[in-house]
């Protein structure tokens, strides 16, 4: 994936129609790819590649925080690869998806004969990430019996295996992700705070979609580009396609853009993704996806304008941005829905 600049990011808004001429966002894509693999110009993902940029000069432990879906995994890979130990094992450990009853056998490894089952000698995820980075995905579904040898492993960095009587010295550098909040938990005793105060070196907290929806075009080009069809390209968007999608929450973030991204080429039947295509449009309140007569565009398109005119307090810039379009774009609609505002709403904001 790759990032582009804020001025093409500011043509493909400014068009009369977004996404009219994919080619064009999809071209600058190619030309500024980006190491991280991160895709956006908006203020919060800038601040996201900063602070990769930090933390790979060094080995300290990461906590990468955010709701699910936001790339925590992208993350924790880009400061791995991007780093000083770059060409060293990255593993992944999914920690929610690890039984408790195996997962010191799995971290640890195990001896011969050190519980039924184990036929032979086993290295654990530790010894396999050795002078590497080990990822521990979902750290605040770690069981609290087993924080407490988390955490005599990463200050004493030595690992036994279950079964053992030697300890073995490693040398990984640690990255997890959660998207608890790990302060609270600790407080309330959920998750060890002596644990949680020895990760906590240098956290990076990924924003959710709807916080940078200005990302949103590139991202779309980018899952184009990446399920790309060649049989059957996609060249553009219908117009009201694209205001579902710009008004959407995506509660689901990054990863439910992906999905519909994905969908929307997989049942699309020609070179504009169109509603119809679908018959499923993006709902504003639904879990999913709702049928396209359960409300008209323009109502929802309207309320998502005046509900973050008042999040702003008025700053039609800042409410440009958030929304994804260009400010003058933003007073031709005001002027055009001018007429169906109430009347506790029709001062300063929308002057």
């Amino acid at each position: 994936m790759a990032s582009v600049p804020a001025s093409s990011l500011r043509e493909a808004r400014t068009r009369e129609t977004p996404f009219d001429e994919l080619q064009h966002l999809q071209t600058q894509l190619q030309k500024n790819a980006s190491v991280d693999g991160l895709v956006g110009t908006s203020a919060p993902i800038q601040l996201v590649r900063l602070l990769i940029s930090r933390a790979m000069q060094f080995n300290f432990p990461v906590v990468i925080l955010g709701e699910s879906g936001t790339g925590k995994e992208l993350v924790a890979r880009s400061i791995h690869f991007s780093g000083l130990r770059k060409t060293r094992p990255f593993v992944p450990v999914d920690c929610s998806s690890i039984a408790a009853t195996l997962f010191e056998s799995e971290l640890f490894g195990h001896v011969r004969g050190a519980f039924t089952g184990a036929m032979a000698d086993r290295k654990g995820l530790f010894e396999a990430a050795d002078t590497g980075t080990l990822f521990l995905d979902e750290i605040g579904e770690l069981p609290n019996e087993l924080q407490a040898k988390l955490l005599r492993v990463v200050q004493e960095r030595e690992v036994r295996r279950v079964g053992a009587t030697q300890r073995l010295t490693v040398d990984v550098r640690i990255v997890v992700a959660t998207n608890r909040d790990l302060r609270q938990a600790a407080e309330k005793g959920t998750f060890r705070a002596d644990l949680y105060y020895r990760l906590n070196v240098f956290p990076i907290t990924l924003p959710p979609l709807r916080e940078h929806r200005s990302d949103i075009p590139l991202l779309v080009a980018a899952f184009l580009n990446k399920f790309e069809d060649p049989s059957r390209p996609i060249t553009s968007i219908a117009k009201e396609l694209w205001t579902e999608v710009m008004a959407y929450d995506w509660p689901g973030n990054v990863r439910e853009l992906e999905n519909f991204v994905e969908r929307s080429i997989a049942l699309g039947s020609g070179p504009m993704l169109r509603n119809e295509d679908q018959a499923l449009i993006v709902g504003r309140t639904g879990e999913n996806f709702v049928h396209a007569s359960a409300e008209p565009l323009c109502v929802m398109e309207r309320r998502e304008i005046f509900k973050t005119l008042s999040e702003t307090a008025g700053d039609k810039l800042a409410a440009a941005r958030i929304l994804g379009i260009g400010k003058t774009t933003l007073y031709r609609k005001l002027k055009q829905y001018q007429a169906l505002l109430p009347a506790d709403t029709t001062g300063k904001a929308v002057a």
